[in-house]
């Protein structure tokens, strides 16, 4: 089979590895500079790797961006974490232009819970975004689904900020309990409403909007999008490369945000202690990774009246959708603490109150 699909409008690329759905590379020109926001892990080529099939597909060819359903847990189809949808091989059906627009059409070849699952990507000409659209065509039953895209932060690390949040919490367990394994910093389980206060294990606090909050360490963190957002948005400026990475979708669709923090806390192959910096900023309508049985049970984030699941419509379709990108960090600034509609633009907007509008089309995350 083909490996990969690239496409392209002005100024901005995607390349999809089609072995597992994973967007291998997403850049963009601004400036003269070329933006890369997205992380690919550093064994992806390693042709050992790539053949052991005791490490799940998703890891084998860890890379950008991937789709996730179920999030988690596999537990009742019974499969690989993350689902096949992040496992397995897509085919390329077409790519069309309409106007200043790319649309290139992608569908899993596998089945979840009956569902054909497809992904249309499109980009825009001037535009340093990736628009993704997930739809599942029939099916029956109930799935956690998320968005999974990683970036990496360089050895001066970063400053992440997002739309308000409710809360944030650590799940039961740490990812990494046994020391002969790898390591996690945080507390389990914690709840936090002030995200200057991260609980870690050893009792103090870390600031969550600092990269890194501890050292050598594999820790998991779910943070509940607030009441009434209109837009929910992450945005992470990575130091070493001065640039930005953000996320944006309708809170409606994808109502948690989970940080997925992967900094040399795994020891054991593939990891080898070599995954360092790495930060997944995945946007998702899950009880956290808890798997999928858990997240279509009356749960503690269902019973708040937060959607931990998407219904599939046997005689129809239903979808999510949302928006990432990569800016060139503007000088001077240090960090963005708002993000706001702009009328054919996104307005970024720092702490001293500087602005930077970047052509977006937020119409298309609907609502």
């Amino acid at each position: 089979m083909e490996r990969f699909y690239r496409f392209e409008a002005k100024d901005v690329s995607v390349t999809v590895d089609l072995r597992v759905g994973h967007v291998r590379e997403f850049s963009a020109e601004q400036g003269g500079r070329t933006v890369r926001p997205l992380h690919t892990a550093p064994w992806v080529e390693d042709e050992a790797i790539g053949q052991d099939d005791t490490i799940p597909p998703n890891i084998r060819w860890l890379s950008g961006d991937f789709f996730c359903a179920p999030f988690g847990l596999n537990d009742l189809e019974q499969g690989p974490p993350h689902g096949w949808s992040a496992n397995s091989e897509w085919e390329h059906l077409s790519t069309e232009r309409q106007g200043e627009a790319v649309t290139a059409r992608f569908a899993l070849k596998r089945k979840i819970l009956g569902a054909r699952l497809e992904k249309h990507f499109t980009l825009r000409d001037g535009h340093p975004f990736l628009y993704e659209h997930h739809i599942f065509f029939g099916g029956e039953g109930r799935i956690p689904v998320a968005n999974h895209a990683i970036t990496r932060f360089g050895q001066a690390g970063g400053r992440l900020s997002f739309s308000p949040k409710a809360w944030g919490e650590t799940p039961a367990k740490p990812l990494e309990g046994d020391p002969g394994r790898g390591r996690s910093a945080l507390a389990y389980p914690a709840r936090f409403g002030d995200l200057s206060r991260l609980p870690r294990a050893d009792g103090s606090f870390a600031d969550l909007r600092e990269y890194p909050p501890a050292e050598r360490h594999e820790d998991f963190v779910m943070l509940v999008e607030a009441p009434g957002n209109a837009l929910g948005w992450a945005a992470a400026v990575r130091w070493d490369s001065e640039e930005i990475f953000l996320s944006l979708k309708n809170p409606a669709d994808f109502p948690i945000t989970m940080l997925w923090f992967s900094n040399g806390g795994r020891d054991y192959a593939p990891w080898n202690g070599r995954h360092i910096g790495v930060l997944g900023i995945e946007e998702g309508r899950t009880y956290g990774g808890a798997g999928h049985r858990a997240s279509i049970a009356d749960n503690l984030l269902a019973k708040a009246g937060i959607p931990t699941a998407l219904d599939l419509d046997p005689g129809g379709s239903v979808s999510v959708r949302n928006i990432i990108g990569g800016i060139v960090l503007p000088q001077g600034w240090q960090s963005v603490e708002a993000v706001e509609p702009a009328g054919g633009s996104v307005r970024l907007v720092n702490d001293v109150g500087a602005s930077l509008d970047v052509p977006c089309d937020l119409d298309f995350l609907g609502g």
